[in-house]
């Protein structure tokens, strides 16, 4: 169930970012990527740690909202990015591919947002 309503937030996300007209093609083709490989590995987490995996899915979802804001808030995008990035601090060992991923997805949300 949680590994749906996960799953569900990173769809939603998918779309907004789909939604986002003010943002070139080619950077929400990217973001797009970034949340499709996102998206197995917040549902693999979710099976043994599942309040972390929804923390994960909501911080992807927010960061993703403050991003395709028309009106920048740069500060508001790096505190949300650097909150995802530590809620998978603790997943390096066991969970390499997710800690890349939400590298990698932070990344272009920051080129995005600056």
């Amino acid at each position: 169930m949680l590994s749906h309503i996960s799953d569900e937030r990173i769809e939603q996300t998918k779309s907004v970012v789909d939604a986002a007209g003010h943002i070139p093609a080619d950077k929400k083709a990217a973001l797009s990527t970034a949340l499709s490989k996102l998206k197995p590995e917040v549902a693999q987490i979710s099976q043994t740690h599942r309040e972390h995996a929804e923390s994960i899915a909501r911080l992807v979802e927010a960061s993703a909202h403050e991003a395709t804001r028309q009106e920048k808030r740069p500060e508001n995008l790096n505190r949300l990015s650097n909150e995802l990035r530590q809620s998978v601090e603790n997943f390096e060992g066991s969970h390499p591919r997710l800690v890349a991923f939400v590298t990698e997805y932070s990344a272009l949300l920051s080129a995005l947002g600056i």
